[in-house]
Order: structure tokens, then sequence, then C-alpha cells
């Protein structure tokens, strides 16, 4: 355990490739999920089943997830290394099974439930992962790569699965995918079964585990991914029915592309940038915002001017929204501590996918019209600006870098947890995150101080240029010599 008042160290290059190992896992399982969807009409010639039982190879993942969840999370708690492995040999085996299988639809449903069980003992150590191996600077951008690397394994199930099948059938991809993951499952095993874990203090002021659920800041945050990851899952679903009502078929999946590679980038980089200045809060409150009078917007235009707003639209509402994940989980691991870590990703995650469920069918009452399914989008959305809104203020942790803009204050100083000012600094800095995140002089070191959250997984020659690049604190006059120590603090 690090001595008070010494600098954590860094993190070994062995914990960055097990980072690295992990988010290629996390694709994985999102691709072994939606094998199908793209590829629905030829799967069901394959097999030999109608396009319904094609669903719900899709549909059995969420509701293991929810049977799951809260186990799997209990496990990965105490005893992270065993669930992560048995998580990583269940999408592999399950990846196998429907190799093996490829004309036959209980097989490949058999090996379809393997994947769905391992899937919340992967996506559940989003948190702890980074808690355990990563640096604190940099648990951050773990947390966000991570959590961005479920919306990468989306996107390429989305557009691999339909080329390769024209190219070498559905039993030509599935075995592909079944030795891509099989590697990715054992670089993985092997590195997390031999890079050691870093000392983790004991959590001092967590909720229990059993109160979780009645926690306030984790039901608001719950709330938020309800709500985040249901309008997500809406718009795919009913974009192109809305898209055909205005006389645009065709334009859907691109739409859909653009929104989910816009979500990968806010992912990447909103977070780091909220957790440097203490401001999750207001990220969130501005994804929930940007949603409501987004789709408002699109819903109130013309018809023939739908089309062209959604294509604004949809690129920013996917950029906020999408980077609610990893706020919300990096959020919720500083408040449970690493105790409960797990089991607070999988609630949070649990929420999202009875969004995903909930949310879908709520804006089928529209029927596809174009109008009224943007404006259930937009009315949807509300929840989450109340439940951003009311979140408790945040509490600076120690255990992450200094406080941009302050050079040698610790972060755990005292905070502004739920007073009023807290309420006046989140709309100011909406308005400094709709100016571009950040307007003056202490907002761009603060950018800076975020971005060098990311040097900690990088390899060693680009950490030098990383630093370099910010410039030492002692480059910047001292306004108090006289009694300044004989060191200026190290960034």
């Amino acid at each position: 355990m690090t001595a008070p008042g010494t600098a954590a160290p860094g993190t070994t290059t062995g914990a960055r490739a097990l980072v690295a190992a992990f988010c290629a896992l996390v694709a994985a399982t999102q691709v072994l999920w939606l094998t199908f969807a793209p590829v629905t009409d030829e799967s069901a010639r394959a097999l030999g089943v109608g396009t319904g039982a094609i669903a719900n190879l899709a549909a059995v993942n969420p509701l293991v997830f929810v049977l799951l969840a809260v186990p799997a999370g209990r496990w990965l708690d105490r005893r992270l290394v065993p669930a992560l492995v048995a998580g990583a040999v269940l999408t592999a085996a399950g990846a196998v099974v429907r190799a093996a299988g490829v004309d036959s639809y209980p097989v490949v449903l058999t090996g379809q439930l393997l994947v769905s069980a391992g899937q919340p003992l992967v996506l559940g150590a989003t948190a702890l992962l980074a808690v355990r191996y990563v640096a604190p600077t940099a648990r951050t951008a773990a947390i966000s790569a991570a959590s961005a690397a479920q919306f990468v394994g989306i996107l390429v199930a989305a557009l691999v699965g339909g080329p390769v099948v024209d190219a070498v059938g559905l039993a030509g991809l599935l075995r592909a995918e079944a030795v891509a993951v099989a590697v990715v499952a054992a670089v993985f095993v092997v590195l997390v079964r031999r890079v050691a874990p870093r000392p983790v203090p004991a959590s001092a002021a967590a909720p229990a585990g059993g109160r979780l659920v009645r926690d306030r800041l984790l039901v608001g945050l719950a709330v938020m991914l309800f709500v985040g990851v249901g309008v997500f899952n809406a718009v795919a679903t009913w974009l192109d029915p809305v898209l055909d009502d205005l006389d645009r078929p065709g334009l859907g999946g691109p739409l859909i592309a653009g929104m989910t590679v816009a979500g990968i980038a806010g992912a990447a980089l909103l977070p780091a940038w909220a957790a440097a200045r203490d401001r999750r809060r207001t990220v969130l409150l501005v994804a929930a915002v940007t949603s409501a009078v987004g789709f408002a917007v699109a819903a109130a235009v013309p018809a023939e001017a739908t089309v062209g707003v959604l294509l604004g639209v949809l690129p920013l509402v996917g950029f906020v929204l999408l980077a609610g994940l990893p706020v919300a989980l990096e959020w919720a691991e500083l408040h449970v501590g690493a105790d409960h870590a797990a089991r607070a990703t999988n609630l949070l995650l649990l929420a999202g996918n009875a969004g995903g469920v909930v949310l879908v069918l709520a804006v089928e009452v529209a029927g596809g019209r174009a109008a009224p399914t943007l404006l259930a989008l937009a009315l949807l959305s509300l929840p989450a600006v109340v439940a951003a809104w009311v979140l408790p203020g945040e509490r600076r942790d120690p255990r992450r870098a200094r406080c941009p803009g302050r050079p040698g204050t610790p972060c755990g100083g005292p905070g502004r947890s739920g007073s009023g000012q807290d309420d006046l600094l989140v709309l100011a800095d909406v308005g400094a995150l709709a100016g571009g995140l950040g307007l003056d002089e202490a907002d761009r070191r603060g950018h800076r101080t975020g971005v060098s959250q990311y040097s900690a997984l990088l390899p060693s020659t680009l950490i030098s240029t990383t630093e370099a690049s910010s410039g030492p604190a002692a480059a910047r006059p001292r306004r108090r010599s006289s009694t300044a120590p004989s060191s200026s603090p190290r960034r």
C-alpha cells in the first residue's frame, strides 16, 4: 500500500496490455450478441427456422443478464480473477459451440446462451478491473475505453455481418468469429492470471451491498442509463420506419452508424473532461437536455426539413448520450468503492438493459410516424433531465490527480456537495460544454489534465510526448516564493 504523501506507482506495461485485452473481450461479447441481427433473413434460411426464432437469439442476452447480473457482480467483487476467467471461457465456448453446429438451431441457441452467461461476468468488471490494475490518474481512461468498446462491438456487428455472410455464408461468419474470440479470450486469461493487481485500500464509507438499490446516487444514475440506453435502442429500432414515413428510405443504417461513431468518440473524450473537473453531473445533464431538445426540434420542424435536422441531431445526441455510460460507471465506483464496484456496475447495466426494452415498446405507440415518434423520444428523455438535475453533488476523490487549475491542491479537499453554488456551477459548465469544452486558461489546463489521464495506458514513448506537450508546473511563475516548499508539486 502506498504511504501517505507518496505518489502512487504508474500503470505497468502488463496492466496496459490487460486493459487492451479486456476491451477486445468486451467488444467480442457485443459482436457475438448481435451476430444474427443484421443477417436475419440469411440466418433463418441457413438454420431452417423463422425470423422470430432468429430474433430470439439476440433476445436471450438481456434475459440472461437480468437473471445473472447480481450474482455475477457479487462474485466479481469477491474473487475478480476467477470470475473474469469464467466470463472469458464462457464467451469463447459459446462462440465455438455456435461454429460447431452451424446448421442446427438448438446448437446455435445453446452457444448463444453460453455467450449470454459470460457477458455479466465480463461487462460487470468494467470499473473494478480499472480499480485493481490501473493507476488512479488513469482509471477514468480505462473505464472510458472499456465502455467505448461496447459500442465498437455493436458497430462491428452491424457493419461486418452482412458483407461476410455474402462472401462466405453464415457458417463462415460463425467460424471466423469463433477463432477470433478464442484468441482474444486466451490472451486475456493469460494476462489476467499473470499480471499482479494493485494494492487497493478497503472502502471507507460506501453503502452496504444490500443497500445499493436504495442509494440515492445509484438510483439517479440508473435512471440516466435506463433512459440513455433506451433512447439509443429506440432510435436504432424506429429510425427506418421514421425515414420511410418521410420518403427517405435507406438512410437509417448510415445515420445509426454515424450516431454510434459519435458515441464512441464521446465515450472516449467526455468522461476524462468530467473527471478532471468533477463535472460528471454536468455531462449527464447536458446529455439528457440534448436528447430532449434535439428530438423535440426534429419533431417540430416541417416534414421536408426533418431529415436535415436529424443529420445534425443524431451525431450530437450520440456524442453526449453514450458518454453517459462511462461517466455513470466511474461515478458509481467512486461512490461505492472497490468492494462493491462490480455489483454497482451490473445494477446500472441492468437498468440500461431494461430501458432498452421498455422504451422501444413505449415508442411503438407512435406507429413509426415521423413526428409522433420523434416527440415520444423527446418526452421519454425528460425523466433523465430530472434525474440529472437532482443528482447529489459530487464528492472529490483524493485518489485522483490534483485538481485542474489548482497546482498542489489535492482533489480530496472541501467540495460543494449538494449546495446551491454547485447548481450554479453546473449551469456555468453547461455553457462551457456548449462552447467547446472550456473557455478560459483554467479550462484549458483542466482539459489537458483530463487528456493526460490516457497517458498511463499508452506506451512509454507516447507518455513522454504527452507530458512534454503539457508542460511542467514549475515552468509557470510562482506567486508565493517565500513560503513555497523547496520543490514544486509534480503533475
